[in-house]
Formats: structure tokens, sequence, C-alpha cells
């Protein structure tokens, strides 16, 4: 049975690794639908976002068309709920192959408050995100002779000669699509973000159309409402040139009517339906990001080697000095000890605040874990753009089921100090709460400012309820569990006895606390590029999609934490100072001070595009939670590699 299953999961991994070499086969993101000629698809649109106010509103709350059957809401994720996308259907209607000019619909006469919501989105660069076949649709510029391209097409301009405001509400659509021949294989899937999965067809069925690609040049054309009124939806009209002159553009004032129209131009490509994402995911500086993060590991393996190399060196010798000793040598020595060894008798003494330790370092585990197992996906193509929202959603279930590591660890560290498993289940629940209770508070805080601000980046009160029954339901059980397995696990014995009266730390020069703080610019310092690029991506809506360099860095930073730590600690006992505890987790964790700090530095300086009180507010709260995260999974890197470290040293050498 044993043998069975072992040739299964190894059968799986083979497909896993190598299926995406066999043609056909495309495991990331949503599943090839192909279309036949003159089939009907579509377009979908997500909420009108800003670079400069960060607050998504839905699309639906400017006048534009809706679509004859009414507005229905596409089926979300918790990630994309989370990140406040709100996917509707749209009366964008494409027939495959068929290139048209439609007119679409007139508005009535524009009233106060709906020209004042038009230019103030337009003000504040709202982009229209509309969806074709689960493609964001592209918009190309030119910006001093560059091209650029953007996601999306704004709602309006505003001239640089003029106070007026113009609505786009002619769009000129091509989309890409790459004739598909079958060959014996149908692509069959889930859903619209399901996997791919292969079946035997016929070449007939399999047949047909991939769209690859989907462009939009965005205008503004001023009609005559006369004659706009007595068309119906879909009604063929000619075709439109994009007019360079004001006064035949569509301005936003009171009374005016808008007309809607769109033409779509079908495109052969040769463009094959697994690499259509390439045009989304080449991100600006590549060559500056490839030498930038080499250079940096380059520079942090040489340093922590260094230090590391130094170090080892450094204990090994005095502990081969002292062990080469006889007896009576030894005994002398004992009398005349100096540095580490005199606080034989104190290294174990119990730290402040045990519990706190020891649910900031059961937490620290939880969050490190699922980092890790994040961008090993995400580097694998587990987590691809094309399936929205997913990644965040995979993050928060493996946050919720790796609760039973923080458990385990949280009180089988709080055994260790204490001795004892009395008070377990308090440690447990603490453990529980810590993290999940601070970035509630957080985010109920923002989602206050978000209702008031009408957002649809605020979570309605039904999520509200989904992830407070997640997090009781799934995650507190599960950390309780874990605990309930620590307090049954191996003791972790000292190697040495602690005596009952504390000695005397001699008097420093300078505070000890300064030394810690300083020590986080080390592991900022293989994290700061990476992060650069993680802000862009979350800010100004850029793909980031490099998650190999990203495991890279973050083993990187995983083995710097550990080092930096443990020579901070053996430094501290070096000069008599026994409260080692505290010290070794904020020696790594102290990152997370910096990368607050750069946060704030990358909203003077990057985001300067980003406007009022309330925008500057739900940045700055997102990026405390994400600095109280790198902090406990810093630390916590560091404390267990300094406890590892501390408990091996004192039980290599032998000290009555």
């Amino acid at each position: 049975m044993r043998e069975k299953i072992s040739m299964i999961l190894w059968a799986f991994l083979f497909a896993v690794l190598f299926g995406q070499v066999c043609n056909g086969f495309y495991l990331p993101g949503s599943y090839m639908h192909t279309y036949s000629n003159g089939e009907d698809i579509y377009t979908k649109v997500n909420s009108l976002t800003s670079i400069e106010t960060e607050l998504p509103f839905s699309y639906y709350s400017l006048p534009y068309c809706k679509p004859l059957r009414g507005v229905k809401k596409s089926a979300e994720n918790l990630g994309e709920l989370l990140m406040g996308d709100q996917i509707d259907n749209s009366p964008y209607r494409f027939r495959i192959n068929k290139n048209e000019t439609l007119f679409l619909c007139i508005t009535t006469p524009l009233s106060e408050n709906e020209v004042k919501l038009l230019k103030q989105r337009t003000r504040d660069l709202y982009q229209v995100n509309m969806i074709l076949d689960n493609l964001p649709v592209m918009r190309y510029a030119k910006q001093n002779g560059v091209s650029i391209q953007w996601t999306g097409f704004p709602v309006g301009y505003t001239p640089g000669n003029s106070n007026d405001d113009y609505i786009i509400n002619h769009l000129k659509f091509t989309v890409l699509v790459h004739e598909y021949k079958g060959s014996g294989v149908e692509i069959i899937g889930t859903g619209e973000e399901g996997m791919g999965v292969i079946s035997e067809a016929d070449d007939k069925k399999a047949s047909g159309y991939e769209i690859v690609g989907f462009e939009v040049v965005p205008c503004s054309v001023k009609y005559d409402p006369e004659v706009m009124t007595k068309l119906h939806m879909y009604d063929n009209i000619t075709s439109v040139k994009c007019p360079s002159e004001l006064d035949k553009s569509q301005i936003i004032r009171e009374q005016e009517r808008i007309s809607f129209t769109y033409e779509v131009e079908f495109v052969k490509s040769n463009i094959r339906w697994p690499s259509r994402w390439d045009a989304y995911l080449k991100m600006e500086g590549a060559r500056v990001h490839w030498f930038s993060i080499l250079n940096s590991l380059m520079v942090i393996f040489f340093l922590a080697g260094i230090v590391f190399v130094i170090f080892l060196r450094t204990v090994r010798r005095d502990l081969t000095r002292y062990e080469e000793l006889d007896k009576e040598a030894q005994a002398q020595m004992n009398e005349e000890l100096s540095g580490w060894k005199l606080v034989v008798g104190d290294v174990f003494r119990e730290p402040d605040h045990p519990k706190l330790l020891c649910v900031m370092v059961g937490d620290g585990v939880q969050i490190t874990g699922m980092a890790i197992v994040t961008i090993i996906f995400a580097a694998l193509g587990f987590m691809s753009p094309a399936s929205r929202g997913m990644l965040l959603t995979g993050m928060i279930f493996l946050f919720l089921f790796l609760g039973i590591a923080a458990g385990y660890v949280a009180v089988r560290m709080w055994r260790t100090i204490k001795g004892t498993s009395e008070g377990w289940r308090s440690v447990a629940w603490s453990a529980a709460c810590f993290f999940p209770g601070i970035v509630f508070v957080i985010l109920t805080v923002l989602n206050f400012v978000l209702w008031g601000s009408k957002s649809t980046g605020a979570l309605p009160i039904s999520l509200y309820f989904v992830l407070l029954s997640l997090w009781f339901c799934i995650s507190v059980p599960l950390t309780l569990l874990g605990g309930f397995f620590g307090t049954r696990a191996e003791e972790i014995t000292y190697p040495v006895r602690t005596n009952q009266i504390p000695r005397e730390i001699p008097a420093r020069k300078y505070p000890s606390w300064l030394l810690v703080l300083g020590a986080g610019t080390l592991p900022f310092g293989t994290l700061f590029i990476e992060l650069f690029f993680i802000l862009s991506s979350i800010w100004l809506g850029r793909f980031y999609y490099v998650f190999g360099f990203l495991l890279i860095v973050l083993l990187l930073l995983v083995v710097v934490c550990a080092e930096v730590s443990v020579v901070l600690t053996y430094m501290h006992l070096c000069v008599e100072d026994w409260r080692w505890w505290w010290k070794a987790f904020f020696a790594s964790g102290s990152v997370a001070l910096y990368v607050f700090l750069y946060s704030i530095n990358y909203l003077v300086f990057d985001l300067q595009s980003l406007s009022g009180p309330v925008s500057a507010l739900l940045y700055l709260g997102y990026s405390l939670i994400m600095a109280v995260a790198i902090m406990l999974a810093t630390g916590t890197i560091g404390f267990l590699t300094s406890f590892y470290f501390v408990h091996y040293l004192f039980s290599s050498v032998k000290i009555d």
C-alpha cells in the first residue's frame, strides 16, 4: 500500500515539474477557452482605481451604460474582496472576428451631483479597469518619446491649458486572437479561474480562436444628442476618429447628455495562449532589478560570511583551549573566568515578560512559515496573476492552518522557561489572538475610514463575520491543539543551573539597545531593494511577478537575521550581560523599524501623487501591519537561533 502511495506522489510531482513542457498543459491561472467565429463575448468591469487616492469605487457609481439584463456581480474569492475588487458584467459586447463600431447608450441630462462626481474622479486620475477572457485591458501611451504601458484607461482628462474636464466616451478596442487548431486535446476547467486538465476530444470541437491580447485607445467625442437618441443599443454607426480639438470632445457639465460608443477590431496574432500574460509581466527597469538584486546578494553574503567565520574561530578557539587543560588548570581558570563564562549561573534566568515573548515567538513561526510556503508556491507558478486574489487567499488559509505551529512553539517555549506546563492554555489563547488581534484592530479603524468614503475597499459586515468565523473556528482551535502537543513534547533542559541571586551587570558607556537597533541595518540591506518593487506593485498598480528573486532574498534574510542575532547575543554575554532573551529577538526584529521608516520615505518621495489624509492613513495603516509581521518573523528567527546557540555554548563547556 505504501509503495502505491509513493508511486502516486512521485507521478504527481513529475507531472507538476515537467507538465509545463508538454503542449496543451497549463497549470497556473485560468483555463483556455476557445471561441468560434461570430460568438458573443462580453467584457467585465472591475472597481475604479487611482494611484492618487488608493480608494477603489464601483464602476457603476458613475453614470455609465448598464447591461440590458441588469448589473450582475461575478463570484469573488476572499482575496479579491479584501483587495476591494468588485467585478461586474458590462454591456460591451464583441463578436469574434467581426470588426464593428457600435452605439451603446446616451445618458439623461447630467445632474449637479453627477457632474461633481465625474470631475472629482477625473481630477483624481481614476482608471476604468476592464477584463476580457480574464485579461485586463491594456493601454499604450507616450511620455517624452517613450512608450509606456498601463492597465485600464482614464475616466476623463483635464487639458493643461483649460479648467474644463472631458469624459472618455468612445473606446477603440483591439482584440488579439490566436487561431487554435485542435490536436485531439481539449482543455477543460473547473471555472474561470480553475486549473486546466487534459481530456481526449475530436479536432472539430477543440478548434477555434483564443484571446491572447486586449488593448484600448480611449477617446472623447462630442455627438449630436438629437441624432443619438434615435439609436438603440448595439446599433451600427460610422467609424469615429479621435478628435484632437477640444471643441469636438465631450465636456463634463450640467445638462449635457453623454453618448457612449465603441469599436472593436480583431487582429490575428502569433502569441500563444500560455504566453499571453508576458506583456503584462514585463517590469520596468528589469536590468536595474537584476543587477541590484545580484549586487545586494553578493555584498550580504560577503559580510555575513566574514562575520560568521571570525565568530566561529573565536568561540572554537576559546572552547578548545579550555577543554585541553587538565582538571587543576581548569579549576584555576574557573577562578579567573572572564567574559561569557561568568554569567553561567544567570544565562538561563527567566526573562522579563516571558509570556509575551513566547506568544511573539509562536506568532513569528506562524508568519514565517506562511511567507516561505506562499513564496515557494508563487515562484513555482501556482499563483498566477490570472487568478486574481489567489495570492492573498492562499496566505490567509496558510496562516490559519499554521496556527498549530504557533501554539506548539509558544507553549513549548513557555514550558522551557517556567519548567512546568501550568498556564499553557492562556499562552496558546494569547498566541491565537495576538497578531490577528493587532491586524483586526487596524483593519477595523481603516474600514470605518473607507465606509465614510463609500469606497468598495470597505469590507462588508458579512465578510467581517466570515473572517471572524475563520479565526475562531479554524485558527484558535488549531493553536490550542498545537499548544496541547507542546505540553506533550520532549522537555528542553538547561545544561547549567541558575543561581538564586542574580549577578550584577557591569555598567556600560552606551546603552545596549543602541547596538540592538543598529543591528537591524544588515537584514534591511538584503530587503530594501525588493521592498521598493513590492511597494510599487501594491501602490502604483504594477504587476509583481519575480517571486524567484523574492524567494532568494527571503532565504538570505533568514540567514542574515540568524547570524546578526547570534553575534549580538555573544557580544552581550562577553560583557557579562545575561539579559539576552529580548535583545536576541529585537537584534533581528529591529529591521521592522527600518522597513516602516522606508515606507514613510516611499510615501513622501515616491508617492507624491497620493493626495489627502484618508489615503495617507490607509497607506500608513497597511505599512504598520507589514512592519509588525516582519518584526515577529525576523525576531523569531533571530531568537530561536540565539537560544540554540546559547544552549550549545554552555553545554559544550563544563563549569561547576
